[in-house]
């Protein structure tokens, strides 16, 4: 078997240290879990993630790029992460090549690592940890970077004591380099190097709050204009301060007599702080406050466009601005800003709009800029000089959290996944009118107050979920969504009639999405308007002449109209589904749910302790109503359910080590003759009992078993064949025979314990058959036989193992493999894991 990557979701990690866009090679490199993701935010056929470099034991904190002069295609990349360890990573010599960790720093740092910062065109870089501690290290290396080592120059605990959040390196002069650092004080340390080793010179008072980012740059492009620093902090406020060269102080800032400061520029003050180093003596000054920003800044970094100097800051109150200073006046402005307006946030556990701006980063050339929100997802603006305007570009998105569930859309058209992250995403592939295509999120259909943890598909339209909160709830495809995949992704939109409801929204204080209604543009200013001015003249409302509308209920029809895929203001506010269904009566945290091929029946199970809760309820969907009496065997929690290609069968597995074998009533009509869903509303009532216990093996492994799944029916006379995975490290397969027995056919061990486990929907080709299995390390291996299933044995199966550089790195929690997929292009298997991560593969079988 041939298995490639053909898509990679994840989320950034939420730390202002946690990214870097490289100079060199336009790659940004970016703190995904604990592991370092590579993307490409140029890239015009917007590919996505490209790489996801694992091997930390914890958060990744700090990355940053290594900028060396000649290094040709070289590069490095070091990470830092709540492990304590610091990791480099170097790309060989060719462009093709992957990065790989050539060093492992352990023992040095007592706490995790924070920052990480390094010096253009020198071989110095500094760490600061949770520890207290800064230190300073040499990247020992030869011409061509064949061989890389660290050397520890130098320890700097830190007095007063306290934590190093951000960290900048500069050099001063030809002998001498100069650090800022500061974090969880409102003071700013200058160290200056002497033989070197770094001495504190200066200290720095005027903020606060926290200090959260600082960055060295050149007043100009001369090296010898003074150096400038940028300080932003939790008090709201930037700093510039100025390092100049001499014994004479510089001239004193015109911006300190703004008088848009007030009161507050009076108490600015302008105290010189002086240093030496082995050559020079200089003084550092305060140069400038910068006022906009109203709630914490994260980051403020320093690019020179067009001639101009200019500062990205980005903050907790969900903007990003780009600061320069006035031409006549010398007064720092904000030029523009970017990000979202505080009207529009909405509820901030509703929406998951807010929670502010992470990272500010920008591109090598200056024209672009990039930053991360709270929900992990990245949003991109580029510069259009013609236009004069900075215009949001397709970013990536992805989870932040463990993903619990995934499942293909019924037709296989598009992918469900659910997560701890509290979202349930829809990801899709946007077919472009070049011919090209790429993998992209295309709706959020739900966001929640409680971790989400199973999902199964019910139509092509509709799904299910469960999650920490003891019920079940059904969501169904809204005409905008519908619309938008219609138009980007080529999927029919099927069932959009009239019926189906424009959009969703959730109320402030609720958890359920409502749907709301799309109206024009003019409905939706005059429903705006009438809001204002409730007591005005409400004849004006083309919606109702009588009533004014709700603006919460609304949305403008223009929002929902795209021609790319959606931003993140989109997803977390305008692609929700509506909720149309709940399911209750489990107790506890729901586990599992399975959907029949039929999409009649739901089987649902929660966690549990004992035979009372270890049940599974089975609904019915025409009338969302349970059927029959809970189906007990269970003393555990079961922790996968499955029906059989022709829903003959419902499989269960559980914690106590036991597969059941539920047999269809024959009281129950079969769900061979079943109409589709949607057209089954004047069906009777189905039979009491839907399905009853065929066999129960309370030995089918030693360990608990984890997941289950029904190899497809080749044809009509073929046996029914299962799956199952369990904690014993092994995948066995069982076959139904004709007398009613059932046989253990052969079995798969693995390495550690087997998490999931999957198989084709359709058979491959005659005679031949294959399926997945994912383990507790990430382990991802696909098993092939050319044997019939009726004469099969443990040795003529062939495991091929998926290379570690493209599978999880953490235990596999759910794998699905594409329905509807034509053999000849390949199969396509979706895999969530415990990283974080979906992953998309194509294998050619």
């Amino acid at each position: 078997m041939r298995v490639s990557p053909a898509f990679t979701a994840i989320g950034a990690n939420r730390n202002p240290a946690a990214a870097d866009w490289d100079a060199a090679h336009g790659l940004l490199a970016f703190g995904a879990g604990d592991a370092v993701a590579l993307w490409d935010p140029q890239d015009d056929e917007l590919k996505g993630v490209q790489a996801v470099l694992n091997g930390h034991a914890g958060v990744v904190n700090a990355v940053k790029f290594f900028q060396i002069a000649s290094s040709g295609n070289v590069s490095i990349i070091i990470s830092g992460a709540a492990d304590h360890t610091l990791r480099v990573w170097r790309s060989g010599q060719t462009p093709e090549s992957r990065y790989e960790a050539v060093k492992i720093v352990t023992g040095h740092h007592s706490g995790p690592i924070t920052r990480i910062a390094t010096l253009d065109g020198e071989d110095l870089f500094a760490t600061g940890a949770s520890d207290g501690t800064v230190k300073i290290w040499k990247l020992v290396h030869d011409a061509d970077f064949s061989t890389i080592d660290v050397e520890l120059i130098q320890s700097i605990t830190l007095t007063p004591r306290h934590f190093p959040l951000a960290i900048s390196l500069a050099k001063l002069d030809d002998e001498t380099n100069v650090m800022a650092v500061a974090g969880t004080r409102a003071t700013i340390q200058i160290f200056v190097s002497k033989q070197s080793q770094f001495e504190l010179a200066a200290t720095l008072t005027g903020h606060e709050g926290w200090i959260r980012a600082l960055d060295f740059t050149r007043e100009t492009e001369s090296e010898d204009s003074d150096l400038l620093l940028a300080s932003a902090s939790q008090d709201k406020y930037i700093r510039l301060w100025r390092l100049h060269r001499g014994e004479e102080l510089p001239a004193v800032s015109t911006a300190l007599n703004d008088p848009a400061l007030g009161v507050l520029g009076k108490s600015l003050s302008n105290k010189a702080h002086r240093f030496a180093s082995a050559t020079s003596k200089y003084s550092v000054t305060f140069e400038a406050l910068l006022l906009g920003h109203e709630d914490w800044i994260y980051t403020a970094s320093w690019r020179r466009r067009e001639g101009k100097l200019q500062l990205l800051s980005t903050s907790e109150d969900n903007s990003l601005s780009i600061w320069e200073a006035d031409s006549s006046s010398g007064i720092w402005v904000c030029s523009t800003r970017l990000g979202e307006i505080s009207a529009q946030k909405g509820s901030t556990s509703a929406t998951g709009s807010a929670g502010g701006f992470w990272i500010g980063l920008w591109s090598p050339d200056g024209n672009s800029v990039v930053s991360l929100g709270r929900t992990g997802s990245w949003r991109k603006w580029t510069y259009s000089a013609a236009e004069d305007t900075w215009a949001q570009q397709v970013a990536i998105t992805g989870h932040v959290r463990e993903v619990k569930g995934v499942c293909w859309s019924k037709d296989g058209e598009y992918l469900l996944t659910t997560s701890s992250d509290q979202t349930t995403r829809l990801f899709a592939e946007w077919k472009k009118e070049s011919g090209s295509s790429s993998w992209h999120e295309f709706s959020r259909p739900q966001i929640h107050g409680y971790d989400l943890s199973c999902i199964d598909s019910i139509t092509p339209t509709q799904f299910i979920s469960g999650a920490d909160e003891k019920l079940l709830r059904v969501f169904d495809e809204p005409k905008g969504v519908a619309e938008i995949l219609q138009k980007l992704c080529e999927i029919d939109t099927r069932e959009t009639s009239s019926a189906l409801p424009d959009a969703a929204n959730i109320p402030v204080l609720g958890l359920s999405n409502k749907a709301i209604q799309a109206v024009s543009d003019e409905a939706f200013a005059s429903s705006t308007a009438e809001e204002a001015n409730p007591n005005g003249d409400t004849t004006q409302n083309p919606a109702s002449s009588t009533d004014p509308i709700d603006p919460s209920s609304i949305v403008r029809k223009s929002t929902l109209d795209l021609n790319h895929p959606p931003f993140e203001d989109h997803l977390a506010r305008h692609l929700l589904w509506p909720e149309t269904e709940k399911l209750y009566g489990h107790g506890y945290e729901i586990s599992a749910v399975a959907v029949s091929h039929s999409g009649t029946l739901v089987a649902t199970a929660c966690r549990a302790s004992s035979l009372d809760h270890a049940v599974i309820r089975v609904y019915s969907t025409n009338e969302w109503e349970e059927v029959g009496a809970p189906l007990k065997a269970h003393t555990l929690t079961v922790t996968a359910l499955t029906f059989s290609s022709d829903d003959t069968y419902l499989l269960s597995v559980g914690r106590d080590r036991q597969w059941v074998l539920w047999e269809r009533d024959s009281g129950c009509a079969s769900s061979s003759q079943a109409e589709p869903a949607e057209d089954t509303a004047d069906k009777p009532k189905q039979s009491e009992t839907s399905y009853k216990l065929k066999i129960a093996n309370p030995k089918g492994h030693s360990r608990m078993v984890l997941d289950a799944a029904w190899a497809p029916s080749a044809s009509s006379s073929s046996l029914p064949t299962f799956f199952t995975a369990g904690r014993d490290k092994a995948v066995k397969i069982w076959q139904v025979a004709p007398s009613g027995t059932v046989d253990l056919k052969a079995s798969v061990a693995a390495d550690t314990a087997v998490t999931a486990v999957a198989c084709p929907t359709s058979t491959i080709s005659s005679g031949n058959f294959a399926f997945a299995f994912g383990t507790e390390s990430g382990e991802f291996s696909l098993v092939s036989s050319s044997t019939s299933m009726e004469e099969l044995k443990s040795e003529n199966l062939e495991v091929s193992k998926v290379p570690s550089e493209i599978r999880p790195a953490k235990a596999i929690t759910a794998i699905k493999w594409r329905p509807g997929r034509d053999g000849a292009a390949g199969e396509q298997i979706a895999v969530a894991s415990e990283d974080a991560t979906v992953r998309v593969y194509k294998v050619v079988l």
